[in-house]
């Protein structure tokens, strides 16, 4: 799947599907995607394995499993969520195109993306508060739904009752 978006006379693409024969097993990141409430001026491999070692906390609040992990001395309280249904996170990565020019590629100015992983699920971490369906992340999750709705087609079934319901509601003013 590519996309492109051309707003602001910024042309880009995102290329959903592997970027070479190599790569043509995708790698799967289930299990193993944390969004961590701070950020990490680091970019590049690091062991990470060897200081985050999440665990299962016992306590389940709203219907989900708390986890616990300490990160640089700070205690974080986290939990695992499922993307919802029909959805699927990407993790993106600058796609080299041949034939750019030098300076585009010396500044890194490309506009051309790759998905280099991909996860069903994430594990979102607080610092000082118990993970609930109130948290920001969960919340932003209704935004699906509402989407969906606001773009569904309308079928002339849907569009002729709802014409009869607003003849109804103005019937009355004219009258008066």
């Amino acid at each position: 799947m590519e996309m492109e978006n051309t707003r602001a006379g910024i042309a880009g693409t995102i290329d959903l599907r592997p970027g070479d024969a190599a790569a043509a097993a995708t790698v799967d990141l289930t299990g193993n995607v944390h969004l961590l409430p701070c950020s990490i001026k680091r970019d590049g491999p690091c062991p990470v394995s060897d200081y985050f070692k999440p665990k299962p906390s016992g306590l389940v609040v709203d219907g989900l499993n708390v986890e616990e992990a300490f990160f640089r001395g700070r205690k974080m309280q986290g939990a695992t969520v499922e993307l919802p249904e029909g959805f699927q996170g990407f993790v993106l990565g600058k796609k080299k195109v041949e034939g750019r020019k030098r300076s585009e590629a010396m500044r890194g100015d490309s506009s051309c993306w790759e998905s280099r992983a991909e996860f069903g699920n994430f594990t979102y971490w607080n610092h000082d508060t118990v993970p609930s369906k109130e948290d920001p992340i969960l919340r932003c999750f209704h935004w699906f739904s509402i989407a969906n709705a606001l773009h569904k087609p309308v079928t002339a079934e849907e569009l002729a009752t709802s014409s009869i319901i607003v003849d109804q509601k103005t019937e009355p003013a004219q009258r008066k």
